[in-house]
């Protein structure tokens, strides 16, 4: 396992081609492993040198600084693979395998249950961790339990639904370091395939006819203050089409963020700042992102 360490390491990578925003600094050291017995090695070998640890999937609704990250970052989008059983419903994912892809599967196995998830572009890792939501439908309503280790331990364990905290866009897989292996989820056996693999077509249509998938961005970026809807808020303050830097208010829709190209991380938070900001002076509401933020910011963003 050694000599897979060392060919797996390595240094000074751009983050930036490894989030869907396209902005980042450089990962003092860098992994992505292809088997979890690897990841496991690795975890440990940040452990015994003492390391800072950071785990990303797709990238997805995520805004690394600038200054980039120090310690050991290992993407997991590499690790992928499910098994479906269509008898009983039962799905068991590996942490990076992308949701887009296992929402199909299932369909075309006649599981009904994560047809919500197909316009999602990340991981089953991430979605886990951030609750991930669409089309009325959240990872808490069909998940059955994670299998997740802990890095100050080596120890791995299986956290129930129940025991992870879900709420809207949260579990709490955000406040303790744990590393997410697998996950398994119940789904409704038994359906008409056609009619699932419908469903979940229309789902992502949807999703690609009203959001800007044309350019970068980390999908929604503000947890909609129920009953209102961010976009919404945003929209009526005039603000689309809105920059600082490369960071764009989408033209489409008003709760993304994209860049125009020539972005960085700190234009974003700019930017996310700002729209708070706005909403707030004008509805008394301070909007709540869904993008997880990694690194050094500016204490003005």
């Amino acid at each position: 396992m050694a000599l897979d360490l060392l060919r797996d390491l390595r240094a000074g990578v751009a983050l930036s081609d490894y989030t869907t925003w396209r902005v980042g600094g450089r990962a003092e050291s860098f992994a992505e492993p292809d088997q979890q017995a690897l990841l496991l090695e690795l975890v440990a070998e940040a452990r015994r040198r003492g390391l800072p640890l950071q785990l990303i999937g797709a990238g997805s609704n995520l805004l690394i600084s600038d200054a980039g990250l120090p310690g050991l970052v290992i993407c997991t989008r590499r690790l992928q693979g499910a098994q479906l059983e269509p008898g009983d419903g039962l799905v068991e994912a590996q942490a990076g395998e992308p949701i887009p892809t296992l929402a199909r599967r299932a369909a075309r196995a006649g599981l009904a249950g994560l047809e919500w998830s197909v316009g999602i572009p990340g991981t089953v890792g991430g979605a886990v961790v951030m609750n991930a939501g669409a089309q009325g439908g959240c990872v808490a309503d069909c998940l059955r339990d994670v299998t997740v280790v802990d890095p100050a331990t080596g120890r791995t364990a299986v956290l129930s639904n129940g025991d992870l905290a879900f709420a809207y866009r949260h579990s709490r897989l955000q406040e303790e370091p744990l590393v997410v292996l697998s996950a398994r989820f119940q789904l409704q056996p038994g359906q008409n395939p056609d009619a699932v693999s419908a469903r979940t077509s229309s789902n992502l249509h949807s999703r690609t006819s009203t959001q800007p998938y044309q350019l970068p961005s980390c999908g929604s970026v503000f947890r909609n203050p129920e009953p209102q809807k961010a976009g919404r808020l945003i929209e009526g303050l005039g603000l689309k089409g809105h920059r600082i830097g490369g960071a764009e208010v989408s033209t489409l829709h008003a709760n993304f963020i994209v860049n125009t190209g020539a972005a960085r991380a700190d234009d974003m938070a700019a930017l996310i700042h700002h729209v708070q900001d706005r909403v707030e002076e004008a509805h008394g509401i301070r909007l709540h992102p869904e993008v997880m933020r990694l690194g050094r910011f500016g204490t003005g963003s």
